[in-house]
């Protein structure tokens, strides 16, 4: 853990033997009365936690706010469906580099097993997007939508003006990624919705929705990734342009 978060109820009790954090404070980080450790409340501030009393089965802590918690950036992510050991990774990668909301939709090529697995309920995917956001340090959880199909997912986009909408497609794009983010003015408020295809791509009436609902099909180049790879690349780029990396 490179922050130990709690709920905002949480933030004023002390952490019993038995609960994880606790754990970690005393035989990984291995504190003792007087010192502190990061900790943030979940959506709010981040900041130090200083151990006033602690024994075998208790911590008493006062946490002290210092920072907004490094906030998620304006990429939403929309994710066709990937394998459950691909999607446990992307959860905690997205979250990790900030992305401030995942759309997970099923696909006309995509297989529908993977829609009913364990990992891909709602409830499982916030935990794994909850330790993404621990490793990077961070107070922000990414939001999560799921949809059964493409058409379900484009109904849910926000549509206006400060909206840049692309969809990765090697198969027929109009341009490149780069080519795309080099027509947005950064400078001014601009939310992206970036969609990736499940592993065996968009069918032709997926992409004729993605081109009815306005979004631009862009390749990353000839080579054929993984959609964990291809989210992950993609969104890393994005960022990068956003100013968001340096």
């Amino acid at each position: 853990m490179n922050i130990v978060l709690f709920d905002e109820s949480e933030i004023n009790q002390s952490l019993k033997k038995g609960d994880e954090r606790f754990e970690h404070c005393v035989k990984i980080l291995k504190k003792k009365v007087g010192d502190s450790f990061d900790a943030g409340i979940i959506g709010g501030m981040a900041g130090k936690a200083v151990i006033k009393s602690l024994d075998e089965n208790e911590i008493h802590f006062e946490f002290e706010p210092l920072t907004d918690g490094k906030k998620l950036y304006p990429l939403t992510m929309m994710i066709g469906f990937p394998r459950p050991i691909q999607l446990k990774r992307l959860f905690r990668d997205m979250a990790g580099l900030g992305v401030e909301k995942i759309l997970l939709c099923g696909t006309e090529l995509g297989e529908k097993s993977y829609m009913q697995g364990d990992i891909a309920r709602v409830e499982k995917a916030r935990e794994l997007l909850k330790e993404g956001s621990v490793q990077a340090a961070s107070t922000h959880v990414p939001e999560i939508e799921k949809f059964d199909d493409v058409r379900l997912c484009l109904s849910s986009i926000e549509k206006s003006d400060d909206v840049f909408l692309v969809a990765l497609d090697n198969i027929n794009p109009e341009c490149s990624l780069s080519d795309f983010l080099g027509r947005i003015d950064f400078t001014k408020k601009t939310r992206i919705v970036a969609a990736i295809g499940s592993e065996r791509g968009w069918t032709d009436s997926e992409r004729a929705m993605f081109k009815k609902a306005r979004f631009t099909l862009c390749s990353m180049g000839c080579r054929v990734l993984r959609t964990e790879t291809a989210s992950t690349v993609a969104a890393s780029i994005i960022l990068d342009r956003m100013g968001v990396l340096k």
